[in-house]
């Protein structure tokens, strides 16, 4: 089992930056797939990025290429999402994830383990 705390919200105005960290405590960070996920209010949670066990291999949503970039750390135990070029749109609480499975996946139910979540505020 392996737990997520993320960190890294906060407000920002439109067009800034934040880096979302996500520390992972249990063992064998490096055995699991992770992915960014978020919820806007009133909508349901989305699938940002993933990246492969090994930090090579990354995908992302479209509305966020370009402007996200998933990395990890595996000697950290983090993951992290640097976040540019932010829009209002942007708003919502990030949530990491972890994977213990075969396949990618960028679909929620896929994913093991969660952490609390961190708030973005992008302000106009």
């Amino acid at each position: 089992q392996v737990q997520l705390v993320e960190s890294g919200g906060g407000l920002v105005q439109t067009g800034g930056s934040l880096r979302l960290s996500c520390a992972a405590a249990g063992p064998s960070f490096s055995n699991y797939r992770m992915g960014w996920f978020r919820q806007a209010p009133g909508k349901e949670r989305e699938f940002v990025a993933r990246i492969s066990r090994d930090g090579v291999n990354t995908f992302y949503a479209d509305f966020v290429k370009g402007r996200f970039t998933i990395s990890r750390d595996n000697a950290k135990n983090t993951v992290y999402l640097q976040m540019n070029s932010l829009k209002p749109e942007d708003t919502a609480v990030y949530y990491c994830a972890a994977r213990n499975g075969i396949l990618p996946s960028r679909e929620a139910n896929k994913y093991d383990y969660w952490g609390q979540g961190t708030q973005v505020t992008v302000s106009s």
